[in-house]
């Protein structure tokens, strides 16, 4: 459960992230759409995620792993979709700026990641 809501949290610091510097991404400057969206983001991160590098295994093979950069920008549109359904104030204008956002998405969770490894692996003895 504190992984869950560990990675929560660092999603919702890379939304905030891609919405405050990627131009095309606009949302109401309201925190709980920022913690909503995070939270959109966590389950489409582990739900859809596994199923679209399944499907796209054969582009990331022949890209070299570039196609996951595309995956990411589908998730990061998505997570955009499903936050309007819900009522949360957030929109992508396009491809490139869900392309943009997701690779800022990405480079936040790696970055938060990095530093809070132990916390999401498990205490090491």
């Amino acid at each position: 459960m504190n992984k869950f809501i560990l990675r929560w949290l660092i999603n919702s610091l890379a939304v905030w992230a891609a919405v405050s510097f990627v131009p095309g991404i606009h949302w109401e400057n309201d925190w709980v759409s920022v913690l909503a969206l995070g939270l959109i983001l966590t389950f489409v991160n582990g739900i859809v995620r596994p199923l679209a590098k399944l499907v796209g295994c054969l582009p990331i093979i022949l890209t070299l792993g570039l196609f996951t950069l595309v995956i990411n920008a589908f998730l990061f549109w998505l997570t955009g979709w499903i936050g309007t359904a819900f009522g949360v104030g957030f929109t992508v204008d396009g491809f490139w700026p869900a392309f943009l956002g997701g690779l800022v998405v990405s480079v936040v969770g790696i970055i938060m990641g990095i530093f809070l490894r132990d916390e999401l692996r498990g205490k090491r003895k």
